[in-house]
């Protein structure tokens, strides 16, 4: 009987399809998993090519030995600072299963996947020949693997083929992550269409969504600014009793501030406070963006005991600290300005914008209050790190002025930092 691998070769080729890389290419996103840093890491980029695995060989190393607890961070930064170097890793590791006589299709799964990650589709299918040339039988993981190789390269109609020949087989049929990987394709490239098209055949098929699902789905939307149809999904969701993940949440408020209803994203945010979830970093720098776009200080006072209540961590409440702040400030309240820098010091908090310190200064500038501008910045001074702009800004405002003194100090500490 044909091997798979000969069946895929001829049929390929029947259809004109080339085993190389499409023109296209995937970028990260997040779905993927941030690299760890590995001791191995250095060794290997300081070694020859011809060396590398003599040295993966030596079993002198002692840090061979925390190797196989890291692999896919380890390939994840070679791959990206010496491509040839990760596959020669990848090749080397062939041999050694191969040797050893392994046997199990997790393994060779794995591997196909770590090729997909350094976008070597060739060295996938060598991966899926010498398997089952070593007499192991492919199975739907397997098959999942060399799509998402294929995917990874670019490759979408080899990936396709693929399918196509899982859904005529017997003993590996396509399954709930063969549909996710094309959905998770799409969903990058921000092809709504086809993302959508993946999606109905996925349920046709008799798969429901789960999460990873739903969050490629609804980032892909977001992409493509199908903010309707993101917003759908979102519901269809919560429906079903799926709890939305911090990416889905951060994607849905995009949405809602795209839409600029103040009264939805209050809402939105009630209901992850509700859930008992963290604010995100991202999702806090987009609520301060709105609420200084679209709400009031006083709205803005309320998202702060409103997050303060609900525990966020000091992170989100420096944001919104900082913008409260900016906002007294771009209004001249240097009365509230100051009650409000007290109140987020003696939290311990620090400023998380330095525009928000340049609005504060410009205030006092304007109110010519200079005596209480140097009580600001003496305050502020080991919570706040000034950058050029700000010694710009205040050097300008006491040359206006005529403050010769005060002139000579802030030119004198601009110098003892090095950025005169």
């Amino acid at each position: 009987m044909a091997s798979v691998a000969r069946v895929l070769a001829s049929f390929c080729a029947k259809k004109g399809i080339a085993l190389k890389p499409h023109p296209i290419t995937i970028q990260r996103s997040f779905c993927d998993i941030t690299p760890n840093p590995n001791p191995l890491l250095a060794i290997l980029l300081k070694e020859p090519s011809s060396r590398i695995k003599v040295l993966l060989d030596s079993e002198d190393s002692s840090d061979l030995k925390s190797l196989g607890y890291s692999w896919d961070a380890l390939l994840t930064s070679l791959g990206s600072l010496s491509p040839q170097k990760a596959k020669l890793v990848l090749e080397w590791r062939l041999e050694k299963m191969l040797k050893d006589n392994v046997r199990d299709h997790d393994s060779f799964s794995e591997l196909m996947s770590l090729c997909g990650n350094v976008q070597s589709l060739p060295l996938a299918m060598r991966v899926f020949t010498s398997m089952e040339a070593h007499g192991v039988k492919p199975t739907s993981s397997v098959f999942n693997s060399l799509i998402h190789a294929c995917l990874s390269s670019g490759n979408l109609m080899t990936a396709q083929s693929l399918f196509e020949m899982m859904e005529r087989s017997e003993g590996y049929k396509p399954n709930s992550d063969t549909y996710d990987a094309f959905i998770f394709v799409f969903s990058n490239w921000g092809n709504a269409a086809a993302m959508q098209a993946w999606y109905s055949a996925k349920k046709a098929a008799g798969f429901s969504a789960d999460i990873q699902t739903y969050e490629c789905m609804i980032s892909g939307f977001v992409k493509g600014r199908n903010y309707d149809d993101a917003d759908k999904l979102f519901k269809e969701m919560t429906v079903s009793g799926v709890m939305p993940n911090i990416p889905i949440l951060d994607n849905m408020l995009e949405v809602l501030c795209k839409w600029r209803n103040f009264g939805q994203v209050k809402d939105f945010i009630n209901f992850v406070l509700d859930g008992e979830r963290e604010i995100s970093s991202r999702m806090a720098e987009r609520l301060v963006k709105f609420y200084v776009e679209v709400g009031t200080v006083d709205d803005m006072e309320d998202l702060l005991v409103t997050l303060m209540n609900a525990n966020q961590i000091s992170e989100i409440l420096s944001r919104v600290h900082s913008a409260i702040i900016g906002m007294y400030a771009m209004q001249d309240r240097l009365d509230d300005v100051e009650y409000s820098v007290d109140r987020m010091l003696k939290q311990d908090l620090s400023f998380n914008s330095p525009d928000d310190v340049e609005k504060v200064i410009c205030s006092y500038f304007r109110r010519a209050a200079y005596d209480r501008l140097d009580v600001f910045l003496e305050q502020i001074k080991d919570y706040y790190v000034p950058r050029r702009s700000t010694y710009d800004l205040l050097i300008a405002g006491y040359r206006r002025a005529g403050l010769s003194e005060k002139l000579d100090i802030v030119i004198e500490h601009m110098k003892s930092t090095g950025l005169s």
